[in-house]
């Protein structure tokens, strides 16, 4: 029972939605398996055989809608075939061709709806002027095979749309999910990057002071304590996409750091008229900017300067380091994706130290506050 149910559900389209689609006619094929009944010369042996024949253009009819071309195509061939035969024998059976015109009536292809309609159309004309069919039957069968040849192929556009348009929504949903686990990848990193530069800067300072200056690292080991609660919260934020402090909070903070490290810090700060999100990034781009300092520059003066370029919002964070010419890490590869995404660019200059040049269009600023 279980291996009829499996290869009965095998001859249906593989699409749940128009699994239907096959068995609208199918009630109709019961005139084919009764007329026999109504020969009176029909034996036995005619009955099986017309039932044999019967469940056979069921089979072609349904594995048509079930399988690609052109293996499709050789089921309709077949169903026409087997149609024409059986019209020979009894003229009723014409209405064969209304169901070979269903199955390849769902197709894309107007051409081919049409060149197969004109086929049945043709092998009804000649039956109906050899076999002398009257003209309300062969007429009706004429508008049955056109209208249900077109009908499919129109279900055939629509759920053609349907399935594509389906498509390009998983599609859009799937890259909005990576495009949300790559944002919560880079908002981590200079999260817990710069948090954690800053906490291992103080414990090491909180070390160094313990015996000499035991006041000042006990004051050095709450500063941790606070970082390491403002760590959370920012992990917390950045999870839910929401940033609370804003720009001036992270100047203050950058300078915090700086001075924590030994850094002497220079800064310039003019007020610019920022969007939330312009803010943000800049913020971001400047956490990132100094943890790389505290890390790798090695400098002992560090300048911070967020100034307006005519139509433009320039930050320049630039120090007296190093400046090694290595290829770009996680954190400003991360900086440059969020700053290209709001129309922004990064220039990074690594002689006689690093300069990291940030500029922002401000004219989209200003046309928004004017609507």
């Amino acid at each position: 029972m279980a291996r009829l149910q499996a290869i009965w559900w095998k001859l249906y389209p593989s699409d749940d939605k128009h699994r239907w689609m096959p068995l609208i006619w199918l009630p109709f094929m019961v005139w084919f398996f009764v007329d026999p009944i109504w020969w009176k010369h029909a034996g036995p042996l005619l009955w099986i055989g017309n039932t044999i024949y019967g469940l056979v253009f069921i089979w072609l009819y349904l594995y048509s809608f079930s399988r690609p071309e052109p293996r499709r195509l050789y089921a309709i061939a077949g169903m026409i075939v087997m149609a024409t035969i059986a019209i020979s024998s009894n003229a009723g059976n014409v209405g064969l061709l209304i169901y070979a015109s269903a199955a390849g009536g769902f197709s894309t292809s107007l051409r081919r709806v049409l060149m197969l309609i004109a086929l049945e159309l043709g092998i009804l004309g000649f039956y109906a002027h050899r076999l002398h069919l009257p003209v309300e039957f062969w007429g009706s069968m004429l508008l049955l095979i056109v209208l249900v040849g077109l009908g499919n192929h129109y279900g055939a556009i629509m759920h053609c749309a349907e399935e594509k348009l389906r498509r390009a929504d998983d599609e859009i949903e799937h890259l909005a999910k990576v495009a949300e686990r790559e944002r919560i990848a880079r908002d981590l990193h200079d999260l817990l990057g710069h948090t954690l530069s800053l906490i291992t800067l103080k414990a090491e300072l909180a070390r160094k002071l313990v015996d000499r200056d035991p006041q000042r690292a006990k004051q050095e080991m709450q500063d941790v304590e606070h970082t390491s609660r403002a760590a959370l919260a920012d992990v917390r934020e950045a999870i839910s996409g929401y940033r609370g402090e804003g720009l001036a909070a992270e100047l203050i903070r950058a300078r915090k750091t700086l001075e924590t490290a030994g850094i002497l810090v220079d800064s310039d700060v003019a007020e610019l008229p920022l969007t939330p999100a312009q803010e943000t990034v800049l913020a971001l781009a400047l956490r990132e900017a100094v943890t790389n300092v505290v890390r790798h520059a090695q400098a002992r003066q560090c300048s911070v300067r967020l100034q307006r370029d005519n139509d433009l919002c320039r930050l320049e964070i630039a120090d007296n380091g190093r400046g090694v010419d290595a290829p770009e890490g996680n954190g400003l590869r991360g900086m440059r994706e969020r700053l290209e995404a709001i129309g922004g660019s990064l220039q990074r200059q690594t002689k006689a130290g690093t300069r990291l040049v940030i500029h922002l269009p401000l004219a989209q600023v200003a046309s928004a506050l004017r609507n």
